[in-house]
């Protein structure tokens, strides 16, 4: 026997089903669809509601600086580098992504503490961004302002996809000490730089649901998910309680309708308009060019209020064409997890599944009023920026590993990654056919 047969046969049986699932075919083009789409749709809101948010900053600095094409031309460069980089990490071999993960969290982490220094401690206005007390973004003169934070979260997918997927494949994913205790140790340092440091609980929640997402394809135990589900669940409420202003916004969802709203900045004030916004729409909505909520009623109307101004424009079918997109693209996501045998590759999907789905579910549910203001933003919709960057770069990434999916559903048990339902299929020649499912 030759060493590279000795090689090969030495592999787990698991590892050799990955192995024949992973021949090349067509990637699944319905992705690029549904992601066109809705930057296609993003952009068109931007059209509409742009000159009466040109408008608004012109009257509150005291300035013509903003003129009736700003953000549309804006979200077109947004649109521009986002599509690159999709392009980018559909091309950019998954190996390569995975050789280099651990050297990007480190930078992910890196930067946020750069931006702490800078910001909270040095006060360097021209390096970071500032808002009440919170400082989330690099400030890069014309090119706008880079969140790390959305690297971050990019890097800790690729991380716990590699180191995730190693231990699926050993079979020691219910490990304490070689798989619980070091997913856990990482991901409460990325937790504490974003939610604690940089006060942003919104994405603390979307890095924690990629990281959830993950962990629950990796095959870990039930028990041991209750256990690592219920710690998190404790450490949000301390999190919550520790900070007034998230007090604040709980109090006041609680409250709903029967609080008063003092000013502009009051998020029952912002709920409210929220909700003015999607009933005015009616069916068919007001129309392109004549939101009334984009005049400055609505707080962050292209940013994170851009569903209530797609209800108000476009109406309950504006709505539900928006949702029907993002439920069949998670659907396909879905699809291609349940798919890939490889358990890298599986996991790094349901992470971006977990990304999606927490955008999408945390700011739709906060304007129709059923979840608290998050600050979160629409994915491919709301106003360009590093959000929709990464967004656009991990959905490149699932396009790319769409390639190597398999012909049946893979079954997980505890212990690992197990066989494909059509493993008698592994590796004929029916997988080098190009094909779409």
């Amino acid at each position: 026997m030759s060493e590279a047969a000795r090689r090969l046969a030495s592999q787990p049986r698991r590892a050799l089903a990955a192995l024949g699932a992973q021949r090349r075919h067509r990637p699944d083009y319905q992705l690029v669809l549904f992601v066109g789409l809705l930057m296609l749709l993003g952009l068109i809101i931007m059209y509409a509601i742009g000159p009466q948010r040109a408008n608004v900053l012109n009257n509150v600095h005291g300035t013509n600086f903003y003129t009736d094409t700003y953000f549309v031309i804006k979200q077109l460069v947004s649109l521009a580098v986002s599509i690159g980089a999709f392009a980018a990490l559909a091309l950019l071999p998954f190996t390569f992504l995975k050789k280099y993960a651990e050297k990007l969290v480190w930078v992910g982490l890196g930067l946020c503490a750069i931006l702490f220094l800078t910001g909270n401690v040095l006060h360097l206005s021209q390096i970071a961004q500032c808002s009440l007390g919170a400082c989330r973004w690099f400030e890069l003169g014309p090119l706008g302002g880079f969140q790390p934070a959305e690297f971050l979260k990019f890097a800790m997918l690729l991380y716990l996809a590699r180191f995730l997927g190693i231990r699926a494949d050993q079979g020691k994913i219910n490990d304490t000490s070689l798989t619980v205790l070091p997913v856990l140790g990482v991901s409460l340092v990325a937790l504490f730089f974003v939610v604690v440091l940089q006060k942003d609980l919104g994405t603390g929640l979307a890095l924690s649901s990629i990281i959830l997402s993950m962990l629950i394809v990796s095959g870990m135990k039930w028990q041991l998910l209750g256990k690592i589900i219920g710690g998190a669940a404790v450490l949000g409420v301390l999190m919550v309680l520790l900070f007034p202003h998230r007090m604040e916004r709980i109090t006041t969802f609680i409250q709903g309708d029967n609080s008063t709203a003092a000013n502009a900045d009051d998020a029952n004030y912002h709920i409210k308009n929220a909700k003015i916004a999607l009933g005015t729409g009616g069916f068919l909505g007001l129309g392109i060019g004549n939101s009334i909520q984009a005049t400055g009623y609505l707080p962050e109307a292209i940013n994170d209020s851009v569903f209530a101004i797609i209800g108000e424009t476009f109406g309950f079918v504006g709505v539900s064409v928006v949702l029907i997109i993002f439920s069949a693209l998670l659907l396909r996501l879905l699809r291609i997890t349940d798919h890939l045998a490889d358990s890298s590759m599986r996991l790094a999907v349901a992470g971006i599944w977990g990304w999606l789905v927490a955008h999408v579910v945390l700011n739709v549910a906060s304007m129709i009023g059923i979840f608290p203001l998050t600050g979160i933003t629409l994915p491919l919709l709301s106003f360009g920026g590093t959000s929709m960057v990464f967004i656009a770069a991990a959905l490149g990434l699932a396009f790319q590993l769409s390639r190597y999916t398999a012909h049946g559903s893979v079954v997980i048990k505890e212990s690992g990654y197990e066989d494909s339902r059509s493993r008698r299929g592994l590796g004929r020649t029916r997988f080098s056919r190009r094909r779409s499912y």
